[in-house]
């Protein structure tokens, strides 16, 4: 039986559903909400790649490296993805990651929400050691919104991965520990009340 499971994840500001091909429209919706593949330091696909992203996303979780999510708002509207990635299911690891939300539903509580539901799934149902959060260097709102989850930066992987405009990305790690997981779950709870 395979590590990861599909499960739906919901609290009062949003829900994570398994990500279906059903979701296409609402995504292609979501992701021109903001013109998000504009960032050049992000990895958002273009309304015209949703469909092609979709099906990496699942043949990634069909081949057990990937649970990809799709986000909805408390009352349905997609508002964008998310995935367990980077799985190491012998160490017990993995990293939330490849997560865009459409302009209007960021810096609300929804990523607030998602992160602790995706939190507290990996530490107290998949019993993770460790949760790890990627990040281009340039990306200094996505750095500073996880630093504010709680999480702990542990390094820069430097010249890490080539962008698809030909530049280098240095990678910002950072890492959630079992150890550190009841006081950032207070923590978040704390910011959601």
């Amino acid at each position: 039986m395979p590590w990861l499971e599909p499960v739906t994840l919901t609290g009062p500001h949003g829900t994570l559903e398994p990500l279906s091909r059903e979701h296409r429209d609402g995504l292609i919706a979501a992701v021109q909400d903001g013109e998000l593949w504009k960032l050049w330091y992000t990895s958002v696909p273009s309304q015209d790649k949703i469909a092609a992203e979709i099906d990496r996303r699942l043949d990634l979780q069909a081949q057990g490296s990937m649970l990809p999510f799709t986000v909805k708002t408390a009352d349905g509207a997609i508002a964008g993805m998310t995935t367990y990635m980077n799985v190491e299911a012998a160490h017990r690891r993995l990293e939330i990651g490849s997560t865009w939300y459409r302009a209007s539903a960021q810096r609300t509580a929804l990523n607030t929400q998602c992160k602790l539901l995706l939190l507290r799934h990996a530490f107290e149902t998949l019993n993770c050691i460790a949760v790890e959060f990627r990040t281009h260097a340039f990306n200094h709102a996505s750095r500073t919104a996880i630093a504010r989850l709680g999480a702990k930066q542990d390094g820069i992987l430097r010249n890490h991965q080539i962008a698809p405009n030909g530049t280098l990305r240095d990678t910002v790690v950072f890492s959630i520990i079992a150890g550190e997981w009841p006081t950032v779950k207070a923590h978040l709870q704390f910011r959601l009340g």
